[in-house]
């Protein structure tokens, strides 16, 4: 499956993307609607939900009226909204789980340390602030590759850029992330 950004080639002649307005909706919808779904169903694993997730996040943009510089903002922006409302679902999920076996009187679930929770929920922050400082070209790589769950030729496709520059671009924004988070720092488990 191919997915491509709409490229601003020529600045003078680009205007705000309004999504209340139903042309510019629908360039925003066609734009995006594979690679959030990608995202959602990555998170999810659920193609139902995928959609219906999807589907909230260009009502919330319409409910919003968000007006976008670009169809990039409006993607990336989108890709936010998206990933989590499906990091929320299941969330969700598993604590209606969690109350489900309760209920049942079945105490297998694993219960981490309060020491644990602790390690992974700064090892998330760290990992999120310094997401946030690597440089654009290498954050918007890496977040396609890992969020969005591209290859590198569709990652490349979608950038203009070839696919050995995709992959040095992973490679770098990693090897970034590695030294901004420190890596005798994170818990993983």
């Amino acid at each position: 499956m191919n997915i491509t950004l709409v490229k601003d080639t020529d600045t003078a002649q680009s205007t705000e993307i309004k999504a209340a307005d139903p042309q510019d909706f629908r360039k925003i919808y066609d734009a995006t609607m594979n690679i959030l779904f990608k995202v959602a169903y990555k998170v999810v694993n659920s193609e139902e939900v995928a959609e219906d997730l999807v589907h909230d996040s260009y009502i919330k943009a319409t409910e919003k009226e968000m007006v976008f510089p670009s169809i990039n903002d409006a993607t990336y922006w989108l890709i936010r909204v998206v990933k989590n409302a499906a990091l929320n679902y299941v969330k969700r999920k598993g604590r209606e789980a969690k109350a489900y076996q309760k209920a049942l009187y079945e105490d297998t679930r694993k219960v981490d340390s309060g020491e644990t929770e602790l390690l992974k929920a700064e090892t998330a922050q760290k990992a999120k602030e310094a997401l946030e400082q690597l440089p654009d070209n290498l954050k918007e790589v890496l977040v396609l590759r890992e969020y969005a769950d591209l290859n590198y030729k569709e990652i490349g496709q979608t950038l203009g850029i070839t696919e050995g520059n995709v992959k040095v671009r992973v490679f770098r924004a990693r090897e970034q992330l590695a030294k901004l988070i420190g890596e005798d720092d994170v818990y993983l488990s």
